[in-house]
């Protein structure tokens, strides 16, 4: 792994101080751990104790202490939104777009690759292939004017490069990495709709913080004002799990088995607003959240799902807290890498993004537009920067610090006898082994890895 090639942190922003140099040198805590049976692994300065949250939280001095209050978050996203141009509140967006403005959005996701691309066969995709997925985009249809319609997402769902769910690859065929695969967006989610496929089977579609292309089925057109406030509504409901699902309602399937992801926000209702037999159960046991639901003709509705109470679920944002920082990642321990949400999970910067966003923090999509933004303290290092200036910063870095590689973002959780430790959704695997080798391997999953091996 390489060293720090930039480091951002959150906190600083506000005002907040270093923690002290003897948190991130403090002995490890005597906490027994039941080890597994052949317990080995390829991944160099790693111990079994490493991979549980209470060896790094009984390293911090102060973990309950707030970092930011709600307050400071708040202003803290509108300075986020004030200089990040692809965060956008969809309160401010138009209603409506000129046919250059329309073909503008158009071209910024959906232009032609300017790499080879191919599919899982191994063949390359044609010119005409290519310009096909382009013109799938309903170039046709653009209007002198261009109303923006509003819509809630109602099912975890891709955002696409194209209006396509074809999967293609660069040339090393890393079918991990499906290159027309954007982003996902999570049930609630407020969305401008900007224009409809040509087989009017997809949305283009503008999130808080991306633009692109997402399945039709799985949202629902309302009025604006109505789609734009259920996101404000209070009180709400975060869940802290990485991922929960409704309880199975054999009567009502839109609010049955639903998924819901990390830092999804959800109105709760009350027994007064639902009764005391909601789709034939009792809600007292249960979170009751509001739902938003496709009618027949994808039109926006609403319905009271419930979700178990053994579940991890939060009432309003959890406190920006280090120990919150670490319970959060190690949620996603272990999950399969999905580059840009695929496979059902979270890349590097996903990752990052669903853990603060559980703490009421709005954030940049892409690694590019988290590490080289202005909404936090950045520090940037180039070629012609030291080893020594980097761990000299490393030192006085704070758990919930985020370091960008190129390409990549981890988040630092401590240090160990001089080495800083750090968490994260990665893809593969390098390093220098004791015999100074080169060694490669894979991750592919939520992993925890010292930084600089």
């Amino acid at each position: 792994m390489r060293y720090i090639a930039l480091a951002i942190s959150l906190a600083t922003l506000v005002g907040c101080q270093p923690a002290p140099s003897e948190q991130t040198t403090a002995p490890a805590p005597s906490v027994e751990y039941q080890s597994l049976p052949n317990y080995e692994h390829d991944i160099i300065g790693m111990q079994e104790q490493y991979l549980e949250p209470e060896f790094w939280l009984q390293r911090l001095e102060h973990p309950d202490a707030l970092v930011m209050t709600a307050d400071e978050i708040a202003a803290f996203n509108q300075r986020s939104y004030a200089v990040q141009d692809e965060m956008v509140y969809l309160s401010e967006h138009p209603t409506q777009l000129s046919a250059a403005e329309l073909h503008d959005k158009i071209d910024a996701i959906s232009s032609l690759p300017g790499y080879p691309r191919f599919y899982a066969n191994g063949e390359q995709a044609t010119a005409e292939q290519l310009a096909g997925y382009r013109n799938a985009a309903n170039f046709d249809a653009i209007q002198a004017t261009n109303p923006v319609r509003f819509g809630l997402v109602v099912k975890r769902s891709a955002m696409r490069t194209f209006p396509t769910l074809d999967k293609l690859y660069s040339d090393d065929l890393d079918f991990d990495i499906d290159r027309f695969q954007e982003t996902g967006v999570f049930p609630g989610m407020p969305l401008a709709i900007l224009h409809t496929s040509t087989d009017g089977e997809w949305y283009l579609a503008q999130s808080y913080h991306y633009l692109a292309w997402v399945q039709a089925k799985d949202v629902a057109i309302g009025p604006r004002e109505e789609v734009l406030s259920f996101a404000e509504k209070e009180p709400f409901a975060i869940v802290a799990e990485a991922k929960v699902e409704t309880n199975y309602t054999p009567s009502f399937a839109p609010v049955s088995d639903v998924q819901l992801d990390m830092s999804t926000r959800l109105p709760l209702l009350s027994a007064a607003e639902t009764g005391h037999d909601v789709h034939g159960q009792n809600p007292f046991a249960s979170y009751t959240v509001q739902l938003p639901i496709r009618d027949a003709n994808g039109d926006l509705a609403f319905s009271p799902a419930l979700i178990a109470r053994h579940h991890d679920v939060h009432v309003g944002y959890l406190p920006y807290t280090e120990a919150n920082v670490i319970n959060q990642a190690f949620k996603f321990l272990g999950e399969r890498y999905g580059w840009g949400h695929d496979y059902n999970a979270r890349d590097c910067t996903g990752f990052v993004l669903e853990v603060y966003r559980s703490m009421g923090i709005d954030m940049p999509r892409n690694s590019s537009q988290q590490g080289y933004g202005s909404y936090g303290e950045t520090v940037v290092y180039d070629e012609n920067s030291s080893n020594e200036e980097k761990l000299e910063r490393l030192a006085a870095a704070k758990v919930g610090d985020l370091i960008y590689l190129p390409g990549h973002v981890v988040m630092y959780i401590g240090e160990i006898d001089g080495q800083p430790y750090v968490i994260h959704d990665v893809h593969g695997l390098s390093y220098r082994d004791a015999e100074d080798q080169h060694y490669e391997g894979t991750l592919n999953g939520v992993s925890v890895t010292p930084l600089s091996t």
